[in-house]
């Protein structure tokens, strides 16, 4: 079992930029994919980006492809979202969730554990 806590939200310009973190507890984080989802409000939770247990592979949602970049670093225990040229569209609360698979899902169905999330507004 795994336990994660996002932090790094917070109230930014468009433009701007802002890094997430997600901690994980336990001594297996290596043997979990990693997601990073977002939830508007009155949306459904949509897939950002996930990464490979390794960290060699990486996917994103089209909507942040090329502006955001997830990484992790498994002797940390910690996995990042770094968010460039930032929209008020990216405004919702994000999440990362742990899938204890090799697979890289971009369903929240595939993923068993996630964090409470952090809010990011981006204001015009």
């Amino acid at each position: 079992q795994v336990q994660l806590l996002e932090s790094g939200g917070g109230l930014v310009q468009a433009g701007g930029s802002l890094r997430l973190s997600c901690a994980a507890s336990g001594r297996t984080f290596s043997a979990y994919v990693m997601g990073w989802f977002r939830q508007a409000p009155g949306k459904e939770r949509e897939f950002v980006a996930t990464i490979s247990r390794s960290g060699s592979t990486r996917r994103y949602a089209d909507s942040v492809k090329g502006r955001f970049t997830i990484s992790r670093d498994n002797a940390k225990n910690t996995v990042y979202l770094q968010m460039n040229s930032l929209k008020p569209e990216d405004t919702a609360v994000y999440y990362c969730a742990a899938a204890n698979s090799y697979y890289m899902g971009s369903y929240p169905y595939e993923y068993t554990y996630w964090g409470q999330g952090t809010q990011v507004t981006v204001s015009s």
